[in-house]
């Protein structure tokens, strides 16, 4: 070892144990996360629509929206979190029924990957926007997002939040 490996781990060393005039910080434990199981297939958020004069959210996308609340409310409460968060988002989509057997099984065990609508980034936003003042202020306190999609014999989505 070098001088100066050993000068580095004794000043490791030093810091660890609270020696030389240092405060001792210790890192929060990761809280356990909040897991929302949402049963059924999960719409991406639609484009917003213009008439007389104003803007306005599609009924379907209002509805999709209301679903996602509704799940959380019922699973997590509205913990209202504050500050930074993680957000994943696993969707599953139905295997179409007019498949072949062989082209399902391929999809069941994601040999088969989803390229179809909605988007990955329509069903983040979806649920961002679901989840603002239920279990964080805004979505902006999202730091970090990992949105997947397979395919599956029942449709659902899970969503995990680390705070």
């Amino acid at each position: 070892m070098h001088n100066h490996d050993a000068a580095l781990l004794d000043n490791r060393r030093e810091l660890l144990s609270g020696k030389g005039g240092t405060v001792q910080t210790m890192e929060r434990p990761p809280a356990k996360p909040l897991v929302i199981a949402i049963p059924g297939e999960l719409r991406g958020k639609g484009r917003p629509r213009f008439g007389n004069g104003r803007t306005f959210t599609d009924a379907k996308t209002t509805n999709a929206e209301a679903w996602v609340r509704s799940c959380a409310v019922e699973q997590v409460g509205q913990p209202m979190l504050d500050g930074p968060v993680q957000l994943r988002i696993e969707y599953e989509i139905a295997i179409p029924k007019s498949w072949p057997k062989k082209k399902a099984s391929d999809a069941r065990c994601g040999r088969q990957k989803p390229t179809v609508k909605p988007d990955v980034d329509n069903v983040a936003k979806l649920v961002g926007d679901a989840l603002n003042g239920i279990v964080w202020r805004d979505d902006s306190q999202i730091y970090e997002l990992h949105v997947s999609r397979r395919y599956a014999d029942v449709p659902k989505a899970t969503v995990t939040i680390y705070a």
